[in-house]
């Protein structure tokens, strides 16, 4: 524990005996730029009065009073770093009715008048306590009415059948064989801003304007390998059967002829064109896989899109197609310099019980608005 040393005559000469380790931490804690401020005046203080500081001095230079300065000083002597921690259970305990609690938090999960969801406030003004005390009451029952999940429940009747086709590629791949997750990105727009922003520097964020002006779309084509995350890719100018089909001999191309490819990919009407079906049937070492309708989250090419539209596309300001086409190109040679593989580790049986259970949710809810 801490020691003060006292003087001849008997006043303290200001300094607290602290060790290494404690010294360590007390300096940590003192630099954080996450711990409590309160924290960080405590560490001060017990610091201060280690390197000879008066009480006094310490607390004109920190700015508190010197009752406070002394009960830390004490509390470090009696209980060393342990003394700086708050007691557990401190602090004025909550006054409200049980009432108005049971109120803030059962109607928080239903629709208020003329809103589409309630917050701290708008709770607060209706029950006539302080919206911090809604947002304890709410983050103590997990309740986060400002949080929306996007979903949909396929109603492909095949679902389960292609379901098990799909993630059996994923959980358990064939040998001497290719597992490509392939889609189209369409409707990637060339999108200028109207003025330049400012950058990203210290002390402030970078900035865009709200407006901007449109240079025309293009449709990115991408294949991801599973085993080993490379993309095989092409652009167009447009978006039909046709361009499909160039992809796919692309991909015939540029793959190793003595491997079988499995390809997968969603049920839009161009992959399954009489054309493109033809094709198929002269190429009979690439096989087609459809996810299940509405199941665009079993295809991880998407994962790989959504990391393309917040790395470049988003942010962009692009003058023409040409640059978007540029700059997608680019992404895309320094991803396959190191590419990153997705890999799905989800049991199919654990999933197929969430979408059972939302199905069951689903149809309660139909049954209760009746």
């Amino acid at each position: 524990m801490g020691r003060c040393n006292l003087t001849a005559m008997g006043r303290p000469i200001g300094k607290i005996e602290v060790d290494t380790t404690q010294r360590r931490e007390l300096e940590r804690v003192s630099k954080s730029h996450t711990s409590q401020r309160r924290e960080i005046l405590r560490a001060r203080i017990v610091l201060e009065r280690a390197n000879g500081s008066s009480l006094e001095d310490i607390s004109e230079r920190l700015g508190v009073r010197r009752r406070i300065v002394g009960k830390w000083c004490a509390r470090f002597e009696r209980h060393g770093l342990a003394g700086l921690k708050d007691a557990k259970g401190r602090g004025r305990p909550m006054t409200i009715p049980d009432a108005t609690k049971y109120r803030a938090i059962t109607e928080a999960v239903t629709k208020p008048p003329a809103r589409s969801r309630w917050s701290t406030r708008s709770m607060g003004r209706k029950l006539g306590i302080s919206d911090t005390t809604v947002q304890r009451l709410w983050q103590a029952n997990d309740i986060k009415p400002h949080r929306t999940r996007t979903f949909k429940v396929s109603k492909d009747k095949r679902f389960e059948e292609k379901f098990w086709d799909v993630i059996g590629l994923y959980l358990e791949p064939p040998a001497k064989a290719l597992v490509l997750c392939c889609d189209e990105k369409s409707q990637c727009q060339a999108l200028e801003r109207s003025q330049p922003g400012l950058p990203l520097g210290i002390g402030h964020i970078r900035t865009k304007t709200h407006d901007y002006i449109r240079h025309g779309t293009i449709t990115l084509f991408a294949a991801l390998n599973y085993l080993d995350g490379k993309i095989i890719s092409r652009t167009a100018e447009r978006h039909t059967h046709k361009q499909w089909l160039d992809f796919l001999k692309q991909i015939d191309r540029e793959t190793p002829k003595e491997l079988a490819i499995h390809l997968i990919s969603d049920n839009y009407s161009t992959h399954k064109h009489e054309t493109v079906r033809n094709w198929l049937k002269r190429h009979p070492r690439i096989h087609l896989h459809f996810t299940p309708t509405s199941s665009s989250w079993m295809n991880l090419v998407e994962r790989f899109f959504r990391d393309l539209t917040e790395d470049v596309v988003r942010e962009g300001s692009f003058s023409s197609t040409k640059a978007l086409v540029s700059a997608i190109n680019g992404y895309l040679a320094e991803r396959n310099m190191a590419p990153v593989r997705y890999v799905w580790k989800k049991e199919g049986a654990e999933i197929l019980g969430k979408i059972r259970r939302a199905k069951l949710a689903l149809a309660k809810s139909k049954t209760s608005e009746l």
